[in-house]
């Protein structure tokens, strides 16, 4: 009897990771596409009404302003309760399992972060260094897809648990260096009502419609606290009840019904409105710049060093051990897909940077270097067999 329930959780876990794998594997190729569009649109005759378009303006902000503060606390949603779901019953559940991915996410911020204020210590730029840092899940996985079974499973499940470990550093960072007017009443606002959603999780409160009318108004109050809003979205997540892996679960089902949206809506609007890059004539001088040469060393060079450092180190010291059938040459390949920034690096970038001068080189070299990145670990991984 035990057997067959541990054997039918086993399989609900199973197939929600897949759901995930399956589902950012497409979104992947898709924010390809929307990227590809935005940057064309952004370079032709059309460019005004492309680029108006999204600082058309809305309640006094424009377009652009609620997709990146509104729509995204959305993305952070799914983002918490991903990491939620890791910690339960994923990958982090196991504190052997768990040590792998957590140093190598670790290294992969450091690093990076590291290379990047180097070079740019003691200049207006050095602000960017959490600009690097980041992994985006939905084009690293979806690259890892393109390998096809070439790579054991237990690699896209120690990728999945990096991409996410790393989006939570990502949003710490946010939430401590990238905060701006700081209101002190409103921020305390916001964690009161954090409190209490607690409060609803402790007293075995269900009703998904609660959790979600309560982190409204804390988004509400995040935003007007001077904490980027998007923050708001990650601690509704872990405050929303994770009971078992079933279909009654309020985070479960939450989880389950947004990873379309964010796959196919979220994500490519937020691409469509943020990589409009225009191409002027002297915007290979853009990636001369110390800002830029920090973000092309810290994802191309300080991710695939810090994530394969940073788990030799711990494999090593006994902390951890390579998932099955998973090798060294394995964990270079994934060192590299971290090295795919995009989403995460392009928000941040929005934060760390006003001249648009800055952004605009910032986005160009995330870019290029995420493509690099993504094609090297491509080739180095198709070249391995399970």
């Amino acid at each position: 009897m035990v057997a067959r329930v541990v054997r039918k959780n086993y399989k609900k876990i199973t197939g929600l990771f897949f759901d995930f794998f399956e589902s950012e594997k497409t979104s992947g190729v898709l924010l390809i596409v929307c990227t590809v569009f935005s940057i064309l649109m952004a370079n032709s005759s059309g460019r005004s009404l492309y680029i108006g378009t999204w600082h058309y303006e809305i309640l006094g902000h424009s377009l652009q302003y609620w997709i990146n503060d509104g729509l995204m606390a959305i993305f952070f949603l799914l983002i918490g309760l991903e990491i939620e779901r890791e910690i339960y019953v994923g990958e982090l559940s196991n504190r052997q399992n768990a040590l792998l991915p957590i140093a190598a996410a670790i290294g992969g911020m450091a690093t990076p972060a590291l290379f990047h204020f180097l070079l740019n210590r003691e200049t207006a730029t050095v602000h960017g260094a959490g600009i690097p840092m980041a992994t985006d899940i939905a084009f690293a996985l979806g690259i890892l897809s393109l390998v096809g079974n070439k790579v054991p499973t237990s690699l896209k499940v120690f990728l999945a648990a990096l991409a996410i470990i790393d989006d939570l550093g990502a949003i710490i960072v946010i939430a401590v260096f990238y905060v701006t007017d700081f209101s002190l009443i409103y921020f305390t606002l916001a964690l009161a009502i954090f409190g209490l959603l607690l409060l609803l999780n402790r007293c075995n409160i269900n009703r998904l419609s609660v959790y979600l009318i309560l982190g409204g108004i804390m988004w509400f109050f995040m935003l007007k606290s001077g904490v980027h809003a998007t923050i708001a979205g990650v601690l509704l997540a872990f405050a929303i009840p994770f009971r078992q892996i079933r279909n009654n679960s309020p985070s479960y089902r939450l989880q389950h019904f947004l990873h379309k949206p964010v796959a196919f809506f979220i994500m490519p609007i937020f691409a469509l409105a943020n990589t409009g890059i225009t191409l002027t004539g002297n915007w290979a001088e853009g990636l001369a710049t110390s800002n830029s040469l920090g973000i092309i060393a810290g994802l191309l060079g300080g991710k695939p060093l810090g994530i394969f450092l940073f788990s030799y180190l711990s494999v090593k010291a006994g902390l951890s051990k390579l998932p099955n059938r998973v090798g060294w040459k394995h964990i270079i390949s994934v060192g590299f897909l971290g090295g795919i920034g995009f989403t995460m690096s392009i928000f941040i970038t929005l934060l760390a940077f006003g001249d648009s001068t800055v952004v605009e080189s910032s986005k160009l070299s995330i870019l290029l270097t995420s493509v690099l990145s993504g094609t090297i670990g491509f080739m180095l991984l198709s070249r391995q067999s399970t």
